[in-house]
This record gives C-alpha cells, sequence and structure tokens, in this order.
C-alpha cells in the first residue's frame, strides 16, 4: 500500500503548511500546490527537511484546465488523493461601489469556483474515507464591506461544500468546510492553532460528520 497523499490547494508559508505537516506527521505524502512551482517548491523543501515526503506543484486556479491538469497529474503520480485541502482566499481591498464585475469574478473563480474543477480532477483518485477540506472564514457572515469579494467567495464556497458532502456522501467520501471565526494570527487564531481544528475535522469519525465546523478559538 502506497502512503496516504494529501493535497493542498493554495498552499502558503501559514496555515496550508500548518495543516500538511499535521497530515506528513499521521504519514501522509503532502503535495503543496501554489501558483508557482518555484512558490511552491520551499514549501515541500521545509517539510522535506523534516524528514516527510512532500513536493510542489505550480497550478492556475483561475484556470479550470489547469486546476484539473495538476490535480489529475497528482493522482496519477501518487495513485491516490486521500484529503484535498482547498485553501485559497483573494483579498482585496475593495468596497461594493468600488469592485467591478470582472474583478468579483476573478476572485471568486480563485476562491470558490476552481473547487468543483479541483474535485471533478480528483475525483477518480478518492476512495471510501477520502475528504474534501476547505478553509473557510467568518466573512461568509460578516463580511468586511472594505473587501466586499471575500465575503461572497466564503459564502459560496461554504455553500458548495454541502452539495459536495451530499454527493460524495453515497461513496463514503465526506466534505467539509472548516469556518474560521477569528483574525489569523490574533489570540488563539495562530496558524497552528486553526491547522489544528481543520485536521480534527478531517479526521472525525463518519458516524460523527457534520459538513460544517466553526473554530471560535
Amino acid at each position: 500500500m502506497t502512503a496516504p497523499v494529501l493535497l493542498v490547494l493554495g498552499a502558503g508559508p501559514g496555515v496550508g503548511l500548518s495543516v500538511a505537516r499535521l497530515f506528513a506527521r499521521d504519514g501522509f505524502a503532502a503535495v503543496l500546490a501554489c501558483r508557482f512551482d518555484t512558490e511552491a517548491e520551499p514549501l515541500a523543501e521545509q517539510l522535506r527537511g523534516e524528514g516527510f515526503d512532500a513536493s510542489g506543484v505550480g497550478v492556475d486556479l483561475g484556470d479550470p484546465t489547469d486546476v484539473g491538469r495538476a490535480v489529475a497529474g497528482v493522482g496519477d503520480r501518487r495513485g491516490r488523493i486521500d484529503v484535498l485541502h482547498f485553501n485559497p482566499s483573494i483579498f482585496r481591498q475593495a468596497d461594493p461601489l468600488q469592485l467591478s464585475m470582472p474583478e468579483l469574478i476573478e476572485d471568486f473563480t480563485v476562491g470558490a469556483a476552481a473547487l468543483l474543477p479541483a474535485v471533478q480532477a480528483a475525483r477518480p483518485y478518492l476512495s471510501e474515507g477520502a475528504r474534501v477540506l476547505v478553509t473557510g472564514s467568518a466573512a461568509a457572515d460578516k463580511p468586511w464591506h472594505q473587501a466586499a469579494s471575500l465575503g461572497v467567495q466564503k459564502a459560496a464556497v461554504r455553500n458548495l461544500v454541502t452539495s459536495l458532502d451530499t454527493t460524495l456522501a453515497p461513496a463514503g467520501i465526506r466534505a467539509v468546510a472548516v469556518q474560521i471565526n477569528g483574525v489569523l494570527g490574533e489570540g488563539t487564531f495562530t496558524r497552528d492553532r486553526v491547522a489544528e481544528a481543520l485536521h480534527a475535522a478531517t479526521t472525525r469519525p463518519a458516524s460523527a460528520w457534520t459538513p460544517h465546523v466553526s473554530y471560535d478559538g
């Protein structure tokens, strides 16, 4: 049996890397996907330096064809995907009177819509027990008007997770959005504490599953 595989889309040096480290400790091979290979490889190198199996890959989350290519490529190389972590969001400081429709669509595409081609491409490599994990935000319920597109992204991706979980559940595959009800880096909302909440939500038994979990610190 090959090691289980975690694929983090929208990886970064904060929560994405911390989540990858937790799953690596569980014996997962971690694949970190950033906009460019040159961004992803240094993150993977950190994990390899700690003795874990990790690699990096570049992907344009604004391009559904490239999303499909990258995700299927990981599945082909590794033979499986056990946890697909969708972590991206776009912060654009613009209120509803400043935000243009093309800007809203661009941000929504990366922060929410890209989950569709990602899961569709991953599906052949997801087997019973696999999980789809999405990093959510309080912005879904309480958007800051100066970053109007972020609230749209987070509300939409949370809604999409509900449909994904219902669709995948008959195959024993579940999806969850973990809503982070705080500001990353403040108080108990450190990247490691948030990562622990994401990890815990994903590794719950199926009998206790819900498609939405809140982390309140």
